[in-house]
């Protein structure tokens, strides 16, 4: 679910729907400003456009202020020059911490908390990948050293990390026009192709990282009288399920790569320049995956519809910078489902222990959508039978008319995961999936 900023704008949300307006009518010519104005809402997990418009009249002018000393002691710390107003927080604490805005005599400077980040690889690997990117052309929000060198400083009793501020428009939302998929889909390739070397696949995607079965999840929150308790209870098969998705098969080797390459990291700038944000979450992942779940994000709408012409846009994309892309089938969505795992269970945790009325209502507001938006139960009787034929020739091989996937698998929600990014797949080489809204489930 899409977060709030602390100080929304309504200006904001306007040119938010009109982008999404955009991509809408890339499949569905018929789309409405209205339409757009309510998926949305959806996306920020209200049912109405009204709705999300009486979120941000109430939230409103509420951005914290952090403490005058704290904002001279960072400034000074990293050679930003004098502060020359009140250094305002930018969102809700996230599962980094917080950001914020600081102006001083040098300009604007984006400056982030990390009270509770937890590094897949340490700030000077992901400060040498946005370096890496930025020499391949990728614009971003430059990683700022202290006057020690240093990415991350602790000061005040806290960790905090700044990048040079970029102006841009706010953050998008999906589905995403097909000009800006194809451009997303080179900008992947490009920080591939680095091959910057990684330890490991980062444990967001790899595995659970919590240890409690949804069942038990589902009794807590049951016990607990929480108001989406009985829809947890209804996808506990289906969480189960989508756990098993390519765990017979070995881990591929990955590479270091951005890690989190979503609409809501992604802005545009002047001219519609694509620009990157949130390189703190750098991780490994093999190539085939991190596409597949750039696929999952930015060319599926809200209701589960495929933005076909965007999902070609992004294939044309990754291949323009890359001449032999990996091959995909759906245990390279394994990363995808594991990652879903545990946001869902993160999300579910943090609505069971806040304390706090405003949290609670953001966390409530949060699990109901995730749980709202998950695959569906169950497919057509012959979903298990459906061929793909892969958008992804295999490596070192010509592009072919032929299909060179088979997708057959009984189980029905693994299926359920896959089926839209499956059918964006379908024929992508020769234009054969139609430019249509696919319906959630079939």
């Amino acid at each position: 679910m899409k977060t709030l900023p602390d100080n929304p704008s309504l200006g904001h949300l306007r040119r938010q729907a009109k982008d999404l307006l955009t991509a809408l009518r890339d499949y569905w010519p018929g789309a409405s400003l209205a339409d757009a104005q309510a998926s949305l809402a959806q996306e920020y997990g209200f049912r109405t456009w009204p709705q999300l418009k009486a979120e941000v009249d109430r939230l409103r002018g509420k951005a914290d202020l952090a403490d005058e000393g704290l904002a001279r002691a960072i400034a000074e710390r990293y050679g930003l020059g004098d502060v020359t107003g009140a250094m305002r927080s930018l969102t809700r604490p996230d599962d980094s911490g917080r950001q914020w805005s600081l102006n001083t005599t040098r300009g604007r400077w984006a400056v982030r908390s990390l009270d509770i980040w937890i590094p897949i690889v340490d700030a000077d690997a992901d400060a040498a990948l946005q370096l890496a990117a930025t020499n391949e052309g990728i614009a971003l929000p430059a990683p700022v050293r202290s006057r020690h060198g240093a990415i991350v400083e602790s000061i005040g009793g806290h960790d905090w990390r700044v990048h040079r501020w970029l102006h841009s428009g706010p953050p998008l939302s999906a589905p995403v026009s097909a000009t800006t998929t194809g451009v997303v889909g080179e900008i992947l390739a490009k920080i591939h192709r680095l091959g910057l070397p990684v330890d490991r696949i980062s444990p967001w995607h790899a595995s659970r990282l919590s240890q409690r079965a949804w069942p038990e999840l589902a009794a807590t929150a049951k016990s607990r009288g929480a108001p989406w308790a009985p829809a947890l209870a209804e996808v506990v098969p289906i969480l189960t399920d989508l756990e098993s998705i390519g765990a017979e098969r070995p881990q591929p080797a990955p590479v270091l790569c951005h890690n989190n390459l979503i609409p809501g990291n992604v802005r545009l700038g002047q001219n519609n320049q694509v620009i990157v944000f949130g390189w703190d979450h750098a991780g490994g992942q093999p190539p085939a995956r991190e596409l597949c779940e750039a696929l999952t994000h930015w060319a599926v709408g809200p209701n589960g519809s495929v933005n076909a012409a965007g999902a070609r846009a992004m294939i044309d994309g990754y291949r323009r910078a890359c001449e032999f892309p990996p091959p995909l089938d759906i245990t390279t969505f394994r990363g995808t489902a594991i990652g879903l795992a545990n946001y869902v269970a993160g999300e579910i945790d943090r609505a069971l222990k806040t304390d706090n009325e405003e949290d609670q209502r953001h966390a409530d507001r949060s699990v109901q959508h995730l749980l709202a938006h998950l695959p569906p139960a169950s497919l057509s009787k012959n979903s298990s039978a459906r061929r793909w034929q892969g958008a992804w020739p295999q490596p070192r091989s010509p592009v072919s008319d032929s299909p060179n996937a088979l997708v057959s698998h009984d189980t029905r929600s693994q299926q359920s995961l896959t089926c839209a990014t499956v059918r964006i797949g379908i024929d992508i080489r020769t234009g054969g999936l139609a430019d249509r809204a696919l319906p959630r489930g079939t």
